[in-house]
């Protein structure tokens, strides 16, 4: 089980701050859609030539010419790139196709699929790395999160590994590592903090037990 860090809220300089301080006990750092939106892919490129020991996510959450936008991420230095899961098949395809040219991979973001157990099959049959539940922003305002989600998915899913993203904290974490997803994300759970080494370490120490 690894741990990923989402940064959401910050600029580069701010983004390099938080990751120095939690890089040792982080597996995957994700460049996150607001950041690239404000920043472009500069961002990700500084973040993996600051800390190429770390795996880093581009959450582009791509719905459309998948294969080009794979190919930009992966040239700026994306690991792992994002693509929404309610998007076309062709897109996918054409992700996951471009992704494995250049060695990278592509996380199948289920936010806002109404299917959830059929579309995680039909996704997974596509030959994505990751597929992973996600409750938004706007669904945590609601008090929604997705770990009902987690275990539906797992119950069809053969190939790709899963990962479990949305308002995840310390006090939450236990009942998330019980589902066994292969990846958690974690955003405001460290960055909030004000601790955040601390809190890593933790959230660190209980992923790598299970």
């Amino acid at each position: 089980m690894k741990l990923q860090l989402a940064l959401d809220l910050v600029d580069i300089p701010g983004a390099k701050e938080v990751v120095a301080e939690v890089a040792d006990y982080i597996d995957i750092v994700e460049i996150g859609t607001p950041i690239v939106i404000n920043e472009g892919l500069h961002a990700v490129k500084a973040i993996k030539d600051a800390f190429p020991q770390l795996t880093v996510l581009a959450d582009l959450k791509i719905m459309d010419a998948g294969g080009y936008e794979v190919m930009k991420a992966s040239e700026a230095g994306a690991d792992i790139i994002t693509v929404l899961g309610v998007s076309d098949d062709s897109t996918i395809r054409g992700a996951v196709e471009e992704a494995k040219k250049s060695g990278k991979e592509v996380l199948v973001d289920l936010i806002n699929v109404k299917d959830i157990k059929g579309r995680a099959a039909e996704v997974d049959a596509l030959g994505v790395d990751y597929i992973c539940v996600h409750s938004g922003y706007d669904h945590q305002a609601e008090g929604k999160n997705s770990f009902e989600d987690l275990q539906a998915i797992k119950s069809v899913v053969k190939q790709a590994k899963t990962a479990i993203a949305g308002g995840i904290k310390l006090d939450t974490l236990p009942e998330v590592i019980e589902a066994k997803p292969d990846l958690v994300i974690v955003g405001g759970g460290i960055t909030g903090q004000v601790d955040k080494k601390a809190v890593a370490a933790e959230m660190k120490r209980l992923v790598s037990q299970s």
